[in-house]
């Protein structure tokens, strides 16, 4: 009787053409058998090919299959993982590219509104520079009430106190409204420092109560009447409360 011929098959799952292969090798032996059982006095002729196995032809076709199989699942797994990491870069591209464009944006808006408000500043300065440029100088008449008028308002830009009544009324005491009056007779004329101008002002009292915007001219009528108000507000509190010397 032949051997087992599943000791000839290698450790694997058989599949269905081993399975017809193995059929038809038991049935080969199973007719070998039949042959060698005749009687001992008849004359038997056996060969070893007939007891001999057939020899089993083992298909690959599957296992290559599976492995086809394998290969393909995991190139597809590759390619998939790296589609996904290229659209996770586009995408992170894409997302950096939009902040920079909204960055963009915004410094660009920035910037033009700066230069809007800038040309704005530079339309209203340039537009007070032109009404100031048609706007009519004020003038005064070169007379007492000219002078007078004249001192009035620079004296109230500085906030110091005076009427025009109380200044003509000690201009007229003191030098008759002649701007070139001098005193050379009385005590500070016989010091050195004698009286001048409109309302007779030593030298020392004019230059220290002297109102910016004036002329340093003593005998200029102007700053000679300022200059006396301001000394005059500050010791009598104004040139009204004044109605002798000074």
């Amino acid at each position: 009787m032949p051997k087992n011929i599943f000791s000839r098959v290698q450790s694997r799952s058989l599949t269905r053409h081993h399975k017809i292969a193995m059929a038809g090798v038991a049935t080969l032996g199973a007719a070998a058998i039949g042959f060698s059982a005749v009687p001992s006095g008849a004359s038997t002729k056996t060969t070893t090919e007939a007891a001999q196995p057939a020899a089993v032809a083992f298909s690959t076709e599957q296992i290559k299959d599976v492995k086809a199989s394998v290969t393909d699942q995991m190139a597809g797994a590759s390619l998939k993982a790296e589609q996904i990491a290229a659209k996770k870069k586009a995408d992170a591209a894409a997302a950096a590219k939009k902040k920079a464009a909204a960055e963009a944006a915004k410094k660009k808006a920035e910037a033009e509104r700066k230069a809007k408000e800038a040309a704005s500043r530079a339309a209203k300065r340039a537009e007070a520079k032109k009404a100031a440029k048609k706007a009519v100088k004020k003038t005064y008449a070169n007379n007492l009430d000219g002078w007078i008028r004249e001192s009035l308002d620079i004296l109230k830009k500085h906030d110091i106190p005076a009427s025009y009544d109380g200044i003509h009324r000690n201009i007229m005491r003191e030098s008759s409204g002649n701007p070139k009056a001098i005193n050379d007779w009385d005590i500070n004329a016989i010091n050195g420092i004698p009286s001048k101008g409109l309302l007779q002002v030593i030298p020392p009292t004019f230059k220290t109560w002297h109102v910016p915007g004036t002329s340093w001219d003593i005998y200029d009528p102007v700053a000679n009447i300022t200059a006396a108000c301001n000394y005059a507000a500050d010791k009598y509190g104004s040139m009204d409360n004044v109605d002798s010397a000074y």
